[in-house]
């Protein structure tokens, strides 16, 4: 048969299939890897949706912001973003703002599946990676340290997961999940985000959720900041909560920090509540917390400064041991919460443990 023959059999093949409704494979996904002296931006505009790019060992200079899905994996620790050296470009918006990795949708569309695996993020004046408006984000592998607001922070998203990432000294909390930040209202359901074997230390607070609902935050390191898990809820409505808090170990969380305008100082502090609904905190290690703080202390559901109520939480079957001035401690008028179970030495008011 000759090349021209072919040919011909072949165009009468794609003609049939196009006729019969067959449908053509789909696009194998791209990979774009990424050199030292390289952009990772570059990488990123000339992706196509569901393309991966990796980033070789070496140190980059730059923000880089995402609007579509894709995969980013570094190399490992070796792979370091941090800030350019020259004022930001006026077209990356995630520079300017002083973040490092920017996951950004929209109200009327989500960013959907993107990816940040195996690399670390240091430095930025504001967040090592900040998210909004997405679903399905997962950050894994991800070494967060030194940033001047949030290690790894996400608001208006849902079905988040943050695995195996270490967040440190940053100045604000090293995971921080939100509604939103520039704005009050009730809280919002995340669809089940999940918060898991994470290494939190020398932050503020290692893990912050804010005026959300549905989500995990289990199995995860915290010591050494100035306090572990804070769950915060106000008046709006729906309340935060309907979450579950299990299998942390919350240790020795004594650094010292200053108040500000939202908060008293915080030193010692192991897991808080406040303004929260139908949590359930379970099966935590949470010792030697000790602080002079009105936040001080193991477990404590707090009296919100808003006037919200802690309400129908469950706190049981808890290590509790060694923290100051009290391992368990129930505040304010909220109602329906059960403390049952507690490993613990101290509680106020007495005879909880």
């Amino acid at each position: 048969m000759t090349n021209r023959q072919l040919t011909v059999l072949a165009c009468i093949s794609v003609v049939m299939a196009a006729g019969l409704g067959v449908a053509a494979p789909p696009a194998e996904a791209a990979t774009h890897t990424v050199h030292p002296g390289e952009s990772i931006q570059q990488a990123v505009d000339a992706a196509l949706p569901g393309d991966r790019i990796r980033v070789l060992p070496g140190t980059y200079h730059e923000s880089v912001n995402i609007t579509k899905p894709l995969s980013l994996r570094g190399s490992g620790p070796e792979t370091v973003i941090m800030p350019p050296a020259a004022p930001a470009r006026a077209e990356n918006p995630c520079a300017q703002s002083g973040n490092g990795i920017c996951v950004i949708g929209a109200a009327e569309k989500t960013v959907d599946r993107v990816s940040i695996r195996s690399l670390t993020l240091r430095g930025f004046r504001k967040s090592g990676i900040w998210a909004t408006r997405t679903d399905r984000m997962k950050v894994e592998g991800v070494i967060a340290e030194r940033n001047g607001t949030w290690g790894i922070a996400q608001e208006r998203s849902t079905r988040g997961v943050f695995r195996h990432n270490t967040a440190r000294d940053n100045a604000e909390s090293g995971i921080f999940v939100a509604n939103t930040i520039d704005r009050e209202g009730g809280a919002t359901d995340t669809g089940g985000a999940v918060i898991r074997d994470n290494m939190l230390t020398g932050n503020r607070i290692g893990v912050t959720v804010r005026r959300v609902r549905n989500l995990s935050v289990s199995d995860n390191i915290l010591t050494g900041n100035c306090g572990g898990i804070f769950v915060v809820g106000d008046e709006g409505e729906p309340g935060a909560g309907a979450m579950v808090i299990r299998g942390n170990w919350i240790y020795e969380n004594n650094k010292f920090c200053k108040g500000n305008t939202r908060l008293p100082a915080i030193q010692g502090v192991g897991i808080v509540l406040t303004g929260a609904e139908e949590t359930v905190v379970r099966s935590n290690s949470i010792r030697g917390n000790v602080g002079s703080s009105p936040l001080s202390g193991g477990i404590l559901l707090f009296k919100s400064f808003v006037g919200a109520q802690n309400t129908d939480n469950v706190i049981k079957d808890n290590d509790v041991r060694g923290n100051q001035p009290a391992d368990l401690a129930n505040q304010g008028t909220g109602s329906g919460n059960t403390f049952v179970g507690n490993r613990c030495g101290t509680s106020q008011p007495a005879g909880m443990c």
